[in-house]
């Protein structure tokens, strides 16, 4: 699906086209192209593939997805993969968009996601003085919307996080806790797939040999650099505080199981006294002395109760019931 394809030059917006109008838009000076697609069909991929003569292999990954974060050159074209991450209802869903830049065009191909681009449309055209370096600086704005929107999440695991540090020690929460922290890990780790395969490679945009587009752009891309690294080390802290916070939960769990423990054993131990003196006085030998007596009755009875008594009592004191 076609979102929207406009000409620029000097800075300006200059007209609105159609896929088959590029050509001739392209062969203007000082100008660029920028074209916008969401789960494009093969025929809109081909069209476009002919109009900026892209890679077949670039075009191959945009049109099946599912890469890997990545930035490759094909000649003048620079090609990049990122993830779109996105937060619904709870459950952390996962597209992508794949950018393909030259000199005098930028292409975007976003699939499964339904968070567009148009704010960093509208961001650029409101900076007529930076939209005049050309399509470098389109790209450097779409790479730092994806990285603006990876923020959000992070703040997203940190605030669940701290809820459930939170209620850690609140009794009989232990598992529910566990099953809450394994799926922020979850979250964490699709974030982490999104960030570091990213950071790793996005140094070929500043410093060195970079691609001919980017030459004028280097120091945004440095900073999308220093964002990602920040992400990076935020979610290295969350995995280390989550990995923690499980082990804590999982020995509230056995310290929980203990006291259970604990207090059967307790209870077991009364009612075991109780039963072994009912089963000396329920042997019924001939000779038993106690036999004949009028009062056994009653004071086997006490004895019973002091006994159970005096342990109640003990494993009161010890914090066993």
């Amino acid at each position: 699906m076609l979102i929207n394809c406009v000409a620029y030059q000097h800075g300006c917006k200059m007209a609105d086209l159609e896929i088959d109008q590029i050509g001739q838009w392209l062969r203007r000076p000082e100008g660029f192209v920028w074209v916008a697609l969401r789960d494009a069909t093969d025929d809109e991929l081909a069209q476009v593939q002919r109009a900026f003569d892209l890679h077949d292999l670039a075009i191959e990954d945009a049109r099946k997805g599912h890469q890997r974060p990545k930035i490759e050159e094909y000649g003048a074209t620079v090609f990049v993969v990122m993830q779109l991450l996105e937060l619904e209802q709870g459950e952390l869903q996962a597209g992508e968009v794949a950018i393909f830049v030259g000199q005098n065009f930028v292409l975007s191909v976003r699939n499964r996601s339904q968070h567009g681009f148009l704010g960093v449309r509208e961001r650029c055209e409101r900076e007529p003085e930076l939209l005049a370096r050309g399509a470098g600086f389109v790209f450097y704005a779409l790479m730092d919307a994806v990285v603006d929107r990876y923020f959000p999440l992070l703040d997203e695991l940190e605030t669940d996080l701290e809820e459930i540090e939170a209620q850690i020690f609140r009794p009989g929460a232990a598992r529910s806790n566990i099953e809450r922290l394994y799926e922020l890990k979850r979250r964490a780790a699709a974030l982490r797939h999104a960030v570091a395969p990213l950071l790793e490679v996005l140094g070929k945009l500043y410093g060195g040999r970079v691609p001919a587009v980017c030459q004028n752009m280097q120091e945004y891309f440095r900073d999308v650099h220093d964002h990602l690294t920040r992400i990076n080390g935020s979610i290295d802290a969350i995995r280390d505080t989550i990995g923690t916070a499980i082990q804590v939960n999982l020995s509230m769990v056995t310290i929980e199981e203990s006291e259970t423990t604990k207090r059967l054993a307790a209870w077991a131990a009364i009612f075991a006294v109780s039963t072994m003196l009912a089963g000396i006085w329920g042997m019924n030998f001939e000779k038993m002395p106690e036999l004949k007596w009028a009062y056994g009755y009653p004071l086997a009875l006490g004895i019973i109760a002091t006994a159970a008594g005096l342990l109640y009592w003990r494993f009161r004191r010890a914090g066993w019931v």
